[in-house]
């Protein structure tokens, strides 16, 4: 129970920051989950180790908070499990596009059923979407209807005096209505022709030198006044009050309870009747847009479809275009191969003819010179028969030595043998005379 209410103190806490910030700023939760998740985790001990203790006075009075307490738990896992299967269906239903949009086929039946599928998930997030909205929305509206019951509950009849000192600090600010930068360079000079040159934009009556100040300490002074005279006449009308004081005070304070219930009550239909129509336009705006989002989006997926289509007809148109081309290219390569082998047929036996013809001419030629040669020999057979030749033969002949080798194995003497006078040696160039030679 006491984590529950920790969770509604939280919640709480932030639908007075979602409803106290401006339009369109975002919203900062100021503490994390799993410091709230420890929170809960300790809380949820104290409580077990006091409630349940046997031995505790407060098991009794407890029981029935444990109940309520079960039953939320319960309805808390109803709402966990519901929200589960719900996220869990929607994944399935997106895996399932993933793995249809995998094989994707250009045909009318494959794009609507496409379609039905997509239109089912949006449908399905829609759905969840709207029903947190409406959980969420349950919850603002308590809280907020508990925020102004706090307000209109704490609003009392201020004197004008006291109520204007506290809104002259939001309205005109610490600087008396003037800029951050006016009121630096304000500050820093004393006199006012030094103020001047400082502040090009100002006039010199524009610029006193502290009536913003010197009214709010008229103002702070006049509020401690009236405050005191107010404290001082509630104590005289007590003084003077306490005997009537004791009769009528359970009826004053009846009629006083029921003046202020209607004043709340009418408050809140009123701000309920002006919530309702702000709910109502921000939801006639929502729609609005979504039904423009939808349009934008139904023209987008048009527009893929046709590109797709154009992009199929164009592949196909080349894969085609690529198929002519090649049997084009494979008829021009058969009729050039055949007209190749055509020109190597004719070539082959042009050789061959001129190849008979070579070896006829050399065949001819051979058996010219044979003619020839054979002719040739039958003359020198006539001429040796009509020559005796009678040659003496001297075998010793080839074994004597040659002039040659007779000059070459004689002994020669010495040719003189007069005294040695000069050793010739290597001539020595003039440019290195005198240079002795390096070791």
């Amino acid at each position: 129970m006491m984590a529950y209410a920790l969770w509604e103190a939280e919640v709480g806490r932030s639908l007075e920051l979602r409803s106290s910030r401006p339009v369109g700023a975002t919203w900062q939760n100021p503490v994390s989950t799993k410091k709230k998740k420890k929170i809960i985790i300790n809380m949820e001990k104290d409580k077990h180790s006091h409630f349940y203790n046997q031995k505790s006075d407060f098991r009794i009075e407890h029981s029935m908070l444990e109940e309520l307490e079960n039953k939320l738990i319960n309805s808390r896992k109803t709402e966990r499990a519901k929200i589960q299967q719900q996220l869990a269906k929607i994944h399935n239903n997106v895996k399932k596009l993933q793995h249809q949009l995998k094989d994707v086929k250009p045909t009318p039946d494959f794009v609507e059923k496409l379609r039905e599928m997509m239109e089912e998930i949006e449908n399905a997030i829609n759905t969840f979407k709207e029903e947190q909205r409406l959980i969420y929305e349950e919850l603002i509206k308590e809280r907020e209807d508990k925020i102004i019951m706090k307000k209109l509950s704490g609003i009392s009849s201020q004197v004008p005096v006291t109520s204007n000192h506290p809104s002259t600090l939001p309205e005109e600010g610490g600087q008396g209505g003037w800029g951050c930068y006016d009121h630096q360079n304000f500050v820093k000079p004393t006199f006012m022709e030094e103020v001047l040159e400082h502040l090009l934009e100002k006039h010199q009556d524009e610029v006193q030198a502290g009536k913003w100040y010197q009214k709010f300490m008229a103002l702070e002074k006049e509020k401690k006044m009236q405050q005191k005279r107010e404290e001082i006449f509630k104590l005289k009308e007590k003084a003077n009050n306490t005997p009537m004081l004791f009769h009528n005070k359970q009826e004053d304070n009846q009629k006083q309870k029921e003046e202020q219930r209607k004043k709340q009550k009418l408050a809140v239909e009123a701000w309920k009747k002006q919530k309702s129509i702000e709910m109502s336009m921000k939801y006639a705006s929502h729609l609005k847009e979504e039904e423009e989002k939808e349009k934008k989006r139904q023209k987008e997926r048009q527009r893929q479809f046709k590109l797709k289509l154009l992009l199929e007809s164009y592949t196909q148109q080349k894969k085609e275009q690529e198929e002519f081309l090649r049997l084009e290219k494979e008829i021009r390569e058969k009729a050039e191969k055949a007209e190749k082998r055509k020109t190597a047929a004719d070539e082959i036996s042009r050789f061959q003819e001129r190849d008979l013809h070579k070896l006829e001419l050399k065949i001819l030629d051979r058996q010219a010179k044979e003619d020839e040669k054979a002719q040739k020999q039958r003359r020198l057979a006539k001429l040796k028969e009509k020559v005796e030749n009678n040659v003496s033969r001297d075998p010793s002949r080839l074994y004597k030595p040659t002039k040659g080798w007779e000059e070459r194995t004689k002994k020669i003497g010495p040719t003189g043998s007069g005294p040695l006078l000069l050793i010739p040696h290597r001539a020595i160039p003039t440019w290195r005379q005198g240079i002795q030679r390096r070791v």
